[in-house]
């Protein structure tokens, strides 16, 4: 078989996979031209003799694509081109890169010398500051230990002078009862008499010395008996005479004889009570205490409780705003006992503190925050208004709790529109002060008016 031949069936098998490979669907038509092929071996013909050609028949064609051939060209075609984008891309950010190193790099070797010192000094300015503050911070808690210091020094210097007092106030009166010329009578028996009678037997010479001793034992337990029940009427004077004393220099005070649904006393401010920030100072002495005693309270018509400071047991209370926001001190009160307190508020932080005997007791934060004491109400001692208050508005008989009323003695009532300090609220519980407190601006005692109803009695 020539070579010629052998190419064109091979052109031809092409052809036929081709079409046999051709989905059914199209209807593409493939025509050969068997017109091309010269040479034809008839049936009779069986010799190997070629036919002469003059010129070489033309290569066999290619087939024309399909649409799933073109489809997967583009899908291929597309690929390489996102390849080649992402290649692109990768280079490109390469490049973004190192050229943003580089510019860092020089940045840094440019500017890293100013910023460390910047920084540095910073540091150091940041460093001196914080030394010079706690060193004022050093130095005044160096002043409060110091002025503490002193004022524990000042009050034991007062205890071993009242000490010494006592002890020598004792040995005068020893020596008064034993050096007396007068008669003295306790309980029916002559001390004259028997100091005599001691004297003369012990300066007779037939007394045997037993006898001497006897009756010498026997004086000096009559003495020492004398001495203990003189020492037990001085106390009990004393005890009589201290409870009619007022604390710190005040010299008169509101007595609640008992308790009663009408007896109080009503205080008229010097000014506006509407303040966002108050302390309200006094002493008080009372007889009985129940589950509610009131000792302070403020009150309107829309409130009647929008300030008080009770007591509850041997516990004291402190509220603003109603009976929700309390402060309370445990163990402040002892009935029978002078007691000095101090309530403090203010609303931009809504802190509200309870002081006894100069003594923060109690603090609690978050207390009618943001509230303001609003204008026109009355000041109450020894009892509060009842909740609705409508008996004040229209001018009707005042109806109280009997429960809430205070028994004993009230004194040095103050009131300002500001929260004092700790040295001023120590000047205002000092015992042994030369007046009633310093003065409030809202509430004065003895300058403001006082209005005593129902059996308040003034003392002085």
């Amino acid at each position: 078989m020539s070579v010629r031949r052998i190419l064109q069936v091979v052109c031809l098998v092409g052809s036929v996979s081709v079409v046999v490979l051709l989905p059914p669907n199209y209807e593409d038509e493939i025509e050969v031209n068997y017109s091309e092929y010269y040479n034809e071996i008839g049936d009779g013909d069986q010799s190997n003799v070629e036919a002469p050609t003059t010129n070489p028949p033309p290569p066999c064609s290619a087939p024309e694509f399909s649409k799933w051939d073109k489809l997967f060209t583009m899908l291929e075609n597309s690929q390489m081109k996102e390849n080649m984008l992402l290649q692109y891309s990768d280079d490109l950010m390469k490049v973004e890169l190192r050229s943003l190193r580089g510019e860092v790099l020089q940045f840094v070797a440019q500017y890293g010398g100013s910023c460390a010192a910047a920084v540095e000094s910073a540091a150091r300015r940041a460093g001196s500051q914080a030394d010079l503050r706690l060193h004022q911070a050093l130095e005044q808690l160096k002043g409060a230990a110091t002025e503490q210091q002193e004022h524990q020094e000042e009050v034991l210097r007062r205890i071993q002078e009242a000490v010494q007092e006592q002890a020598a106030g004792l040995e005068r009166l020893e020596s008064s009862c034993l050096n007396s010329a007068g008669t003295w009578t306790m309980h029916g028996k002559e001390m004259t008499g028997r100091a005599k009678s001691f004297q003369t037997r012990h300066a007779t010479p037939d007394g045997g010395e037993m006898e001497n001793g006897a009756q010498l034992n026997q004086g000096a337990q009559d003495i020492s008996a004398e001495l203990q029940s003189l020492r037990e009427q001085l106390e009990l004077y004393v005890r009589a005479t201290s409870s009619r004393v007022l604390p710190a220099g005040c010299d008169m005070a509101l007595f609640y004889p008992m308790r009663s649904p009408k007896i109080h006393a009503e205080i008229i401010p010097q000014r506006s009570m509407q303040t966002h920030a108050f302390t309200v100072c006094l002493w008080a002495k009372p007889t009985q205490v129940l589950n509610k005693t009131v000792l302070f309270s403020y009150g309107t018509t829309g409130n009647p409780l929008e300030l008080q400071l009770l007591l509850n047991g041997q516990s004291a209370l402190f509220t603003v705003g109603g009976e929700a926001h309390l402060v309370e001190a445990r163990g402040a009160m002892k009935e029978g006992h002078w007691t000095h307190l101090c309530g403090t508020w203010s609303s931009e932080q809504g802190l509200a503190s309870l002081w006894v005997h100069s003594q923060k007791a109690a603090t609690s934060p978050g207390v009618a925050e943001g509230h303001e004491l609003p204008e026109g109400g009355t000041i109450i001692l020894g009892q509060e208004y009842p909740v609705d208050g409508l008996a004040k508005r229209f001018g009707f008989q005042d109806t109280f709790n009997t429960e809430a009323a205070f028994t004993g003695k009230i004194t040095g009532v103050n009131v300002w529109d500001r929260i004092l300090g700790e040295d001023e609220i120590y000047q205002q519980a000092r015992v042994d002060g030369r007046s009633c407190g310093n003065r409030g601006n809202l509430v004065a005692w003895g300058v403001s008016e006082i209005v005593m109803k129902g059996g308040v009695e003034l003392i002085y």
